[in-house]
């Protein structure tokens, strides 16, 4: 069963005591996907109003971790992002490990199911503390992508099943995204716990919006449509560019900006070409700056993510914090909360429907502007308030580990996890032998050095008497002669 936090046992108020929160997940800056800056978003609200956050996350070589305000800690990765998209982690570090257990951590919350919550049950091994884990997407899909043996899919679906079984709480960003967890053989409880949007709602300045598509063939009063995402197929992008398509024979007007990349990118882009959308579509790389995304949604007319692949559409409630309506499939995670012609407008998964949505809306400038305003007033969720709730149920999470109301995962996993954890204590003392003995010859040599001294300043004040006797004996000579 799905609990909703509503009806949950809730802290009242948080604790006034700082909680260390250590956040782990496989995608982390400069990596750009929801899950990324939803955990960058956790660590950095939870560092500037309730505690410390420690972020755990693979290797990558161009990243820059002294921008945040808080620790990363990155352990070795591989590149297979040919494959995947992502590096993968290799969590069994001991160096990792001692750097975790020595900041002092009071929960563990994981934000993917494999990875980065085996590292997560080691640590909860080695910490004793309670481990969360939030379930953002489709993990089955990505795996169905990356693995094309159904014996190894169904393997992998098991180790994240189990995974996520072994945790002491599991949240999930939508209503969808737990009956998407049931699907895949998931029996325990969960609670939805939406994600925020770290876009304030509100619009930009005028000039700051049309300053941002300088130098691209956006005529006003021509219609903008606006993607924001992963160029993967399996985000409805074949349904956009097949109705655009028919849009343009029909000779409708219009421009589409599409912002973000991904491994299915330049098929994307030559399927636009194909299509001889090129005059029409523009592709855009990923933008960092948050601003700018800002400014785009901000400058489009309406926002078109017609997935059924993610979990909880976070781009749209971005979309909705700048008053602009999205064009959803009826049904999809992302179309939760949404009401059809109120604060967006729903399609079925196909691009005619897509196209006679938009021959409907396109020449409905006000309709669109309306329904994007009560997407701000109605669907928009800020980070701070997802992540005040959230910490409000760490609280009621560490509450009830220490109560020990969470049942025993005495698992063969966690049995196993349980041997790594304590061989990487034994790596991690043998590694440290050499120091101790670095250490043990240094106060040996410090010990010889003050000896040494001690023993000159010994000679020099001899050396120093002698001398003055043979001067008096001179003395006295020299009196008898």
């Amino acid at each position: 069963m799905s609990l909703n936090t509503n009806t949950l046992p809730t802290a009242s108020d948080l604790s006034s005591e700082k909680r260390s929160v250590c956040l782990i997940n496989d995608s982390f800056p400069p990596v750009i996907d929801g899950v990324a800056n939803a955990v960058t978003n956790y660590a950095s609200i939870i560092q500037r109003s309730f505690g410390d956050a420690t972020v755990v996350t693979p290797y990558y070589p161009d990243a820059d971790d002294s921008i945040y305000p808080f620790p990363v800690l990155r352990y070795p990765s591989i590149d297979v992002t040919k494959l995947v998209g992502y590096r993968a982690g290799l969590p069994l570090s001991p160096e990792l490990m001692a750097q975790v257990e020595g900041r002092h951590i009071d929960l563990i919350h994981s934000h993917c199911p494999v990875t980065s919550t085996i590292l997560a049950r080691m640590l909860r091994q080695r910490l004793h503390v309670p481990l969360v884990f939030t379930y953002h997407t489709k993990f089955d899909i990505d795996i169905a992508n990356a693995i094309h043996s159904k014996r190894l899919q169904e393997a992998s679906i098991k180790l994240l099943v189990e995974n996520i079984s072994a945790c002491d709480e599991v949240w999930t960003v939508s209503h969808g995204a737990g009956e998407n967890l049931r699907s895949l053989g998931y029996q325990g409880d969960y609670i939805v716990m939406p994600n925020g949007v770290d876009i304030p709602a509100d619009r930009l300045p005028e000039e700051t919006v049309r300053a941002v598509s300088e130098g691209l063939d956006l005529p006003e009063g021509v219609p903008l449509l606006l993607f924001v995402g992963r160029m993967m197929w399996y985000k409805g992008l074949r349904i956009i560019l097949d109705a655009l398509k028919q849009l343009k024979g029909e000779g409708q007007d219009f421009r589409m900006v599409f912002i973000g990349k991904g491994t299915d990118g330049e098929a994307i882009r030559a399927y636009a070409e194909e299509l001889c959308l090129g005059d029409k579509v523009f592709f855009l790389p990923p933008c960092y700056d948050r601003e700018i995304i800002r400014a785009w949604y901000c400058r489009a007319d309406l926002f078109l993510f017609p997935s059924t692949f993610d979990t909880n559409g976070l781009v749209v409630r971005e979309a909705a914090a700048c008053g602009l309506a999205s064009v959803l499939i009826a049904g999809s995670c992302a179309a939760e909360d949404v009401t059809d012609g109120q604060n967006g407008f729903f399609i079925e998964e196909n691009a005619d429907s897509m196209a006679a949505m938009l021959r409907r809306l396109l020449p409905q400038r006000e309709l669109m502007r309306q329904v994007g305003e009560n997407a701000q007033k109605e669907i928009y969720i800020s980070w701070e308030d997802s992540i005040a709730n959230a910490c409000r149920r760490y609280e009621v999470v560490l509450d009830n580990f220490h109560r020990g109301l969470y049942p025993a995962h005495d698992t063969r996993m966690d049995d196993l996890l349980r041997g790594t954890a304590e061989s990487l204590d034994a790596i991690n003392r043998i590694r440290a032998i050499p120091q101790q003995l670095r250490s043990a010859m240094d106060e040996d040599v410090r010990q010889w050095h003050d000896e040494v001294q001690e023993n000159r300043l010994r000679a020099q004040e001899n050396r120093q008497k002698l001398q003055e006797k043979l001067t008096q004996l001179r003395q006295r000579i020299d009196r008898y002669l």
